[in-house]
């Protein structure tokens, strides 16, 4: 038999340089400018919009005035915002990059970057990558509208009538409303049935809600994930935060209808696994 291929680390180098995250600590992010003021070799900043590990919404326009006040490089990971929270690359933003899924309810399969231009044309020569060369990409585009490897054809179609649908919808405010209402209604219904949210009402934003494991001792995450499943509804497994909790999403093709049947879906499964004690599991 052929051996087993091994995993390996990759090589020391360029393509593999280490990116350093920093906290802000107890000052939370009115840290942000001492932060940069202490340390020049801090040349970019890069912020989630919303973070989906627990729903959470950072404050995009406050952090770009400051980074731009520290004439810093301000970026930002929109994967799970763009199209349905505001968004302006105008409030200070130098790149932005977003996927053809999430809020604008296409599917996986490319991504794309908004980007300053002299910072794309400054950026020639400078990728330690083939395939992730944004420039060499953005000039074949001019050049010939092709990309440079084999596209993923149908989720650029997918991503055309995505855009299409996003617009008759009423485009990022009509939409964004729509999930702000899914959130209210799954966060008011797990609610009643006694399950305690991870972020309070004015952290939370309406992409996905982070519920905690309810500390009843009959309440078992794999039956529970399962039985959901069976009825036609998939959560997000996996304790994501530091306290155990699991995750609902509530973007894409969903409305109302689609909140109440898996507030009532929940319910039943509950019911089934005897689940009463729906306050939350210690960390």
């Amino acid at each position: 038999n052929p051996p087993v291929p091994q995993p390996r680390r990759r090589p020391p180098g360029p393509a593999g340089r280490p990116a350093h995250g920093r906290g802000a600590g107890a000052g939370g992010r009115d840290a942000g400018p001492a932060t940069l003021d202490a340390d020049a070799a801090i040349t970019h900043v890069w912020m989630i919009h919303c973070e989906t590990t627990s729903g959470i919404v950072n404050p995009i326009q406050d952090m770009a005035k400051m980074v731009k006040d520290k004439k810093r490089v301000f970026m930002v990971d929109a994967m799970s915002s763009f199209g349905a929270l505001p968004l302006d690359m105008m409030d200070g933003l130098d790149v932005m990059v977003s996927s053809s899924n999430k809020c604008i309810e296409g599917v996986p399969g490319f991504s794309y970057v908004l980007v300053k231009r002299d910072m794309l044309e400054g950026s020639k020569g400078r990728c330690h990558s083939v395939v992730l060369d944004l420039h060499e990409q953005w000039k074949g585009l001019e050049a010939n509208g092709q990309f440079r490897f084999t596209p993923p054809t149908h989720a650029l179609v997918a991503f055309h009538q995505a855009m299409r649908e996003h617009a008759e919808e009423g485009g990022v405010a009509a939409r964004g409303e729509r999930y702000r209402r899914n959130a209210q209604q799954l966060i008011k219904g797990m609610r009643d049935m006694g399950f305690t949210t991870l972020l309070s009402d004015n952290q939370a934003g309406p992409i996905i809600q982070t519920f905690l494991t309810p500390r009843d001792p009959n309440f078992d995450f794999e039956h529970f994930y399962e039985a959901l499943r069976s009825r036609g509804f998939a959560i997000y497994p996996g304790k994501l935060t530091r306290r155990p909790s699991f995750r609902i999403g509530t973007i894409g093709k969903v409305d109302d209808r689609g909140m109440a049947g898996v507030l009532k879906a929940i319910r039943e499964v509950l019911a089934e696994m005897k689940v009463t004690d729906l306050s939350p599991l210690e960390a």
